[in-house]
């Protein structure tokens, strides 16, 4: 199992980070992705990295976090991917937590270096990071 973690402490009221995170649609097309579909509890992405297109269907699921979700369908063996908000003595720190199994890709197979998974996805958590500061700064 991988693991990336992203964690920043926002100069911001804890609820206010809460409820940008569970107006999930706008949030999620913070990450770059370049379409974002939400239907209820189902969540739908795609985006281009490097040669490959890649195309999630998730499932938004009950667990102690402001946002959780898993893979229904998508290019991972299994991934989680898990927010969390805690009170904190500068505001807000919000962690991000994705863990995958292994990739299965056409052409590339299993084999697809986790270093590479890695990389995007902490782009991706930045990138929603950055967007709940912009957010909440102005």
């Amino acid at each position: 199992m991988e693991r990336v973690t992203v964690t920043r402490t926002l100069d911001a009221d804890p609820d206010a980070v809460r409820d940008l995170i569970g107006d999930v649609e706008p949030f999620m097309r913070a990450g770059g992705f370049d379409a974002v579909r939400v239907d209820g509890d189902r969540l739908e992405l795609e985006n281009t990295v490097g040669l490959f297109e890649v195309e999630l269907v998730l499932d938004v699921v009950d667990a102690d976090a402001v946002l959780a979700y898993e893979q229904r369908d998508g290019i991972f063996e299994s991934m989680r991917t898990a927010y969390r908000v805690e009170d904190g003595p500068g505001g807000a720190t919000v962690t991000a937590t994705t863990t995958f199994e292994a990739v299965d890709l056409p052409v590339v197979g299993k084999v697809l270096d986790a270093t590479v998974v890695k990389r995007q996805r902490r782009k991706e958590l930045e990138e929603q990071f950055d967007y709940l500061d912009r957010q909440l700064s102005g």
